[in-house]
């Protein structure tokens, strides 16, 4: 038998109604919630570790911070906290069990405004890209596609840790991208050794926080204690590391090398080799003197490093409980940022080095009022 149209009509109207009602509820949710919420979704304290990929990479590349630089850094930013929101939103059922306090199971935000912003931050995140030229697009479109892979897919496979770290060093080549320009890919090029330690911290640390809410196991804080101590060594150029300069600080070294060897050449050809091995090697004294602060920064920030990070997984290896768990975790994030700092020194760019450093008390205080993890 056919509906009477006044009954399609009413049937139209319920839905639309519910359909009212729904759209108010998330409104209202939206309006209740605070900006100490929105903090926690987003792990506000968190992003103090996100300018020292853009920055690291610049340095990596042999290039002062430009205009593009500022792009990559803040579309950066917005890729990282969509990762975020997008995080929670795929994770809100099994935060409902095991966290329930989180922001979205405690219904302080509403799951559909947790995914908008994740599209909205990626937009921007995209846009901003794409004004440093069509290369640091061409990866920002790469790392946000990660992100989302990441969090719809792969977190909770064999192979989340693996895309997590590849997300954290394709935003230290995005930065390195963009800084360069569309012309000079070669230079970008110079940042990969560099994305590849910041991707192999991320890779640890991820590792470990897959054991966060339940514990359990000492192996995977072990693991990551010895990869952050061999990277420590590495980009410090500590003694037996069998690491040297990249970027300024090779070329600095280089030019040392170089004036001795020419120098020598020099004196055994005019016949006066005493004299001009003498100059010579006074030269080369006197740059690789001119080296020695740097190398001293670079020994500091990689010791610094190592420092905030090994306290806490070394503890998580003794007692590999929830909460000491989840402390590794966030001294492994926090960590990211002497990493990056120690990155940019290695690289002969003090400056930004110790920019990036001055970031690491803010990320410690902040902290203190929002959880990173």
């Amino acid at each position: 038998m056919e509906a009477r149209p006044g009954a399609r009509a009413e049937a139209r109207a319920g839905h639309e109604s519910t359909a009212g009602a729904a759209a108010d509820a998330v409104v209202g949710s939206v309006a209740r919630s605070t900006a100490r919420d929105w903090a926690e979704l987003l792990r506000l304290p968190a992003l103090f570790t996100v300018p020292g990929d853009a920055l690291a990479g610049a340095a990596a590349a042999g290039v002062r911070p430009n205009r593009r630089t500022l792009l990559a850094l803040t579309s950066s930013l917005c890729l990282y906290e969509a990762g975020m929101a997008l995080n929670d939103w795929a994770d809100r059922a099994d935060d409902a069990i095991e966290r329930p306090e989180r922001p979205l199971p405690s219904g302080r935000i509403p799951p559909p405004a947790a995914l908008t912003a994740a599209a909205v931050l990626t937009a921007t995140g995209l846009a901003l890209a794409s004004r440093a030229g069509r290369p640091a697009l061409a990866v920002a479109g790469t790392l946000a596609g990660t992100v989302w892979t990441y969090d719809l897919g792969l977190k909770h496979t064999p192979a989340g840790p693996a895309a997590m770290a590849a997300a954290r060093g394709l935003d230290l080549l995005l930065g390195a991208t963009a800084t360069a320009g569309p012309g000079d890919s070669a230079r970008a090029r110079h940042a990969v050794p560099s994305a590849g330690a910041l991707a192999a911290h991320t890779l640890a640390v991820t590792v470990v926080s897959r054991r966060e809410a339940e514990g359990g196991s000492s192996a995977a804080p072990l693991a990551a204690l010895a990869v952050t101590t061999a990277l420590g060594r590495i980009v410090g150029g500590w003694p037996g590391s069998g690491s040297r300069p990249t970027g300024e600080g090779a070329g600095v070294a280089d030019e040392a090398r170089a004036g001795t060897s020419a120098g020598t050449s020099a004196g055994t050809s005019a016949g006066t080799s005493a004299d001009a091995r003498t100059s010579t090697v006074a030269a080369s004294r006197t740059r690789t003197l001119s080296h020695a602060p740097r190398q001293a920064l670079r020994a500091a920030l990689a010791l610094a490093y190592v420092g905030t990070v090994a306290k806490p997984l070394f503890h998580a290896v003794l007692n590999p409980s929830p909460p000491l768990t989840q402390r590794a975790v966030g001294g492994g994030i926090r960590a990211m940022i002497p990493l990056q700092a120690a990155l940019a020194a290695r690289a002969g760019a003090m400056g930004t080095a110790l920019f990036t450093a001055a970031l690491a008390p803010a990320a410690r205080k902040f902290a203190r009022k929002v959880s990173v993890t």
